[in-house]
């Protein structure tokens, strides 16, 4: 009987968990306070579908900081493994080919190309490799990179199996609303990375053709939108990450002064059950009400655990 008993809860929790994973889960946070606004679903592991490229570009622009390398002047070499990807090649890559890292990181951030993705992991991989005289898998080495930088912002139930996001066979990562948004406000403290997110379009040049790239996030260009991606496959749902900036409140303190409190939402939504893009609108609108009474009524935390994200400073 207890055996019996084990198996129906174990099987009552994959239910559960199934159930739950096939529903939309989304936060709401301001990025520079922590302050979670809503939440739904947010601790649910599930796939995030190419949001997993947020986190390729950011290993790779601290990489080409820690190293003081300039991504518009390397050449990566495009690797054979992409051939094993399937899918969409808009930029017709062809393995020996030549692409800048940083025309390879706007294909994959703005366009959402995989194969530029796997492009940029396995040149990046086959660097660490070197520098450490190692001889593992190069994609690997860079996806062990990204877990890495996973841990240090304190998403814990996240794991990156490729840089692309795809469920491949072995090859299903998972990620949570709430570790995606601590990975944003990682990201989108980083100049460099933000800067490639927050362009509408961009021109990049592949094998002596030009091709003019749109930023697949539609919300880009509208006021205080700073990015950041979109995500995409049956497994994952549609999903979207969007940070906004507005005007720093200025108030003035009991002693005179003046007091300055930035404002930044990120916005991570999964499996959304409308269109994306709309959904999204909709939760920065009730997102900035709710963040600013808030700070009208004097930012009280009753619980800091359950209010506050906690994303380490760096």
């Amino acid at each position: 009987m207890k055996i019996l008993s084990l198996i129906f809860h174990t099987m009552a929790a994959m239910m559960s968990f199934g159930a739950l994973s096939a529903q939309e889960a989304f936060m709401v946070v301001e990025a520079h306070s922590g302050k979670v606004i809503q939440a739904q679903n947010s601790s649910v592991k599930r796939p995030v579908a190419s949001l997993t490229k947020i986190c390729t570009g950011c290993v790779a622009t601290d990489w080409a900081l820690a190293t003081n390398q300039d991504l518009k002047k390397i050449s990566a070499v495009v690797p054979e493994s992409i051939t094993r990807i399937g899918g969409p090649n808009p930029l017709n890559l062809q393995p020996g080919q030549s692409i800048t890292l940083s025309d390879a990181l706007y294909a994959a951030l703005l366009s959402s190309d995989n194969m530029a993705a796997m492009t940029v992991a396995d040149h990046i991989g086959r660097d660490i490799n070197n520098r450490r005289g190692s001889t593992d898998d190069p994609v690997w080495t860079f996806v062990k990179e990204m877990n890495e930088l996973a841990k240090t912002v304190g998403m814990r139930n996240t794991k990156f199996l490729n840089p692309h996001g795809l469920e491949l066979p072995k090859q299903q990562g998972y990620s949570t609303a709430a570790d995606m948004s601590k990975l944003c406000i990682y990201a989108m403290r980083r100049p460099s990375f933000a800067f490639f997110v927050r362009q509408k379009t961009r021109t990049i040049s592949v094998g002596g053709k030009s091709y003019e790239l749109q930023n697949t996030n539609k919300l880009v260009g509208g006021e205080g939108i700073l990015g950041i991606k979109t995500g995409q496959t049956t497994p994952a749902g549609s999903c979207l990450a969007t940070s906004m900036d507005k005007d720093p409140l200025i108030r003035t303190k009991p002693d005179g002064s003046k007091g300055v409190t930035p404002r930044r939402l990120i916005v991570v939504l999964l499996n959304s059950t409308e269109d994306r893009f709309t959904r999204t609108t909709n939760l920065l609108s009730t997102g900035w009400a709710a963040y600013d009474a808030w700070i009208a009524n004097g930012a009280l935390v009753k619980d800091r655990e359950r209010e506050i994200l906690q994303i380490p400073k760096f």
